[in-house]
Order: structure tokens, then C-alpha cells, then sequence
């Protein structure tokens, strides 16, 4: 997988960067030096191609999920993540997860396969259109949730699904609403109070 890693600051926490459909690793820098200046940052390229754009994982239409290929690169990029780890000498405990759409919606992914193992993210625009029967026990993870109001890709209905989500299994949740799919300058703000009060 393509990324950029940028260290600002020994001993920091880490964002790591998952951007929307047809992205790129630098996409979210500005979004991340702005909630934090300090924080350092691995971005990374989704490897899945849909007509010619970069994503995460598979899809068979527009919220139509291959449950299959999702579960797969769900693990193969926490694989990626914990050997960034070790490279780049960080704690996995330590990383803020900051995903726009289909990024956020692999975090998603990454956070009920590996419940133990990510204690923040950001996530802005998500959707995860199934009933997830396990229970993972979420109690001491922070999470960020930036909706859209007349989203045209997530239905309001598909984002109070991915806010029960994570308060069925006992995350520490704040959320904000926006107008439609983006990721706002107010939803920023927010997420950079958000983080700044943890």
C-alpha cells in the first residue's frame, strides 16, 4: 500500500488517515494539522480500484458492501498498520483513526475486528449498513461522528445505525450534523475540540 508518514513529534499520537473514494494518502493532512499540529500522521492509499478510483474495499453499487472483501481488507490494513507500528516506533494504542466515507467506514470495520486495539477515531460521513449482532465492548474507545443531514449517499436513517453502533457497545460518543456528504469546516472545528478535550 502506497503512504505518507510525517513525524512531528517524538512519543506523539499518531493519526492515521483513510480518505473517501478515488483519494489519496495526503488527503487529510490539512484536516489532521489543523485538529492537532503535533499529532504525527500515516496516511494511507486504498489499494481496491473502481473505475480508476483508489478505495477501500470492494462494492457491488452505491451502499451495496462486499461483506467479504470488506472483512478481508479490514484485516489486511490493520496488518499494515501494526507493521507501521513497529517501523515507525508507535503504539497502537496511541493512534487516532480519522476517516472520511469510505474511510471511515473501513475504521468501522477495523474497530468491531479489532475492538481492543483502537481507543479513538474520527469519522466523518460513515456508513455501515448492517445489524452487527457481536457485542464488542467499546467503553473505553472516544468517537467522533461528523453526519450529514440530506446526505445523498448515507440516508439519516443509515447514520442513527452507525451512531447505535457505537452506543449499543458503550463508546464515548459526540456527534455532529452537517449538511449532506462532506467534510465541513464547522465538523472540523468541532472534531479539533473534540480531540482537544479528551
Amino acid at each position: 500500500m502506497n503512504y505518507i508518514y510525517k513525524e512531528k513529534k517524538k512519543d506523539a499520537p499518531v493519526f492515521v488517515l483513510l480518505h473517501g473514494t478515488g483519494g489519496t494518502e495526503t488527503d487529510l493532512i490539512s484536516l489532521a494539522e489543523f485538529m492537532n499540529p503535533d499529532f504525527n500522521i500515516l496516511g494511507i492509499r486504498a489499494n481496491v480500484q473502481e473505475n480508476g478510483m483508489n478505495r477501500y474495499f470492494k462494492r457491488h453499487g452505491e451502499g451495496q458492501y462486499d461483506w467479504e472483501d470488506l472483512e478481508f481488507r479490514g484485516n489486511e490494513l490493520y496488518e499494515f498498520i501494526t507493521e507501521k507500528a513497529k517501523e515507525f516506533k508507535f503504539k497502537m494504542e496511541d493512534v487516532v483513526l480519522v476517516g472520511f466515507s469510505n474511510g471511515s467506514n473501513i475504521a468501522i470495520q477495523m474497530m468491531l475486528q479489532q475492538p481492543d486495539s483502537f481507543k479513538k477515531a474520527a469519522l466523518f460521513a460513515p456508513l455501515y449498513p448492517a445489524d452487527v449482532s457481536e457485542r464488542q465492548d467499546f467503553n473505553e474507545v472516544d468517537v467522533f461522528l461528523s453526519l450529514g443531514k440530506g446526505d445523498p449517499i448515507v440516508p439519516e436513517s443509515e447514520s442513527l445505525r452507525v451512531i447505535d453502533l457505537f452506543k449499543e457497545r458503550g463508546a464515548d460518543l459526540t456527534t455532529v450534523w452537517v449538511t449532506g456528504h462532506s467534510l465541513t469546516q464547522e465538523a472540523a472545528g468541532q472534531a479539533k475540540n473534540w480531540l482537544g478535550s479528551e
